[in-house]
């Protein structure tokens, strides 16, 4: 694609400082310099809430956005263009004044068995301690495989790397894509499929953030970052997290795939013990006339009318 002739002078990246974090972003910074290569792209680092106070459940601290609130400020306040973030992390409502300007093509969206000592969860004897910041993949652990001890396990991904060849666990669930991104790969000994271990929404993608009054010019010079059935996928997981009030303090999963040109979608809601777990799934129409959020609020509230109420009530309770 030409560059972008639209594009300013120069352009600011917000970004978290960890080293996933720095990757995510200096990947977009290298693919706007080869669209627009007359504009300097620059990074700017911000530490979160959420990087400093690294041993604080997220369910504690107000749920995903202690991720993305100080970069925010950076946008707000102009010091930078665009912020980058991985979509997980993104709350289901944009604050005002904020819009999600690109979603770029998912890696690889699965969940990762980590261990040193064991190939795969089915290895994993009674008693074996699982390390896992997130209480979807907890919620799914605590339901299927009921004879291992959970524990919460936060910090960036090198210090959850750290933490398990130290010998604080015996297996840790990460997100594949991370580790994939960081040249980590042979650190996986196992894949968990959708089908065992539904990812949350927008699990492998990354969202730019933009401010909402620059919407117009902003889409110009990062539409060839933005890739359409990615897109299509996360905002029907989107929108079922958000029907379902989603947050760090909520079990949930969902995940969307392209079946032919009709997306398929996944989802469950489970209680925080992972006792009770309702999940469904629904296709959508074929093509762009399809309605992806409309799909996602229509699983929701299947899963409604299945009981996930009590369950979100239950998560709210926390």
């Amino acid at each position: 694609m030409p560059a972008n002739h639209s594009a300013p002078s120069r352009i600011v990246i917000a970004t978290r400082e960890s080293r996933l974090a720095l990757w995510q972003a200096r990947h977009v910074q290298t693919r706007l310099q080869a669209l627009h290569p007359e504009t300097r792209v620059e990074l700017l680092g911000v530490t979160t809430r959420g990087d400093r106070n690294p041993r604080c459940p997220l369910s504690q601290m107000g749920g995903k956005g202690v991720f993305v609130k100080e970069l925010e400020t950076a946008l707000r306040e102009r010091r930078a263009d665009l912020a980058v973030h991985s979509l997980k992390d993104m709350p289901m409502d944009m604050p005002p004044g904020f819009a999600l300007a690109a979603i770029t093509a998912r890696e690889n969206p699965c969940d990762a068995f980590v261990s040193n000592r064991f190939a795969g969860l089915d290895a994993l004897p009674p008693g074996a301690v699982v390390g896992t910041s997130s209480l979807r993949r907890a919620a799914i652990l605590r339901s299927t495989c009921p004879q291992l001890k959970i524990e919460t396990l936060r910090g960036n991904l090198d210090t959850r790397l750290r933490k398990l060849d130290e010998g604080g666990y015996d297996a840790i669930i990460l997100a594949a894509a991370g580790l994939v991104r960081l040249g980590l790969e042979d650190r996986i000994r196992a894949m968990l499929p959708p089908e065992r271990f539904l990812p949350a929404p927008g699990q492998g993608a990354l969202g730019i953030e933009i401010l909402a009054a620059r919407t117009a010019d902003g889409a110009a010079w990062l539409e060839a970052l933005h890739d359409a059935p990615t897109a299509r996928c996360a905002r029907a997981e989107r929108a079922f997290s958000q029907a379902l009030g989603g947050s760090c303090r909520i079990p949930l999963g969902a995940y969307a795939v392209l079946d032919g040109e009709a997306l398929w979608l996944r989802g469950f809601v489970a209680s925080p013990d992972g006792r009770r777990l309702i999940a469904g799934e629904r296709r959508g129409e074929s093509g762009e006339s399809g309605d992806p959020e409309a799909l996602g609020r229509r699983l929701a509230e299947d899963l409604r009318t299945r009981g996930a109420d009590a369950l979100l009530s239950e998560a709210a309770g926390r």
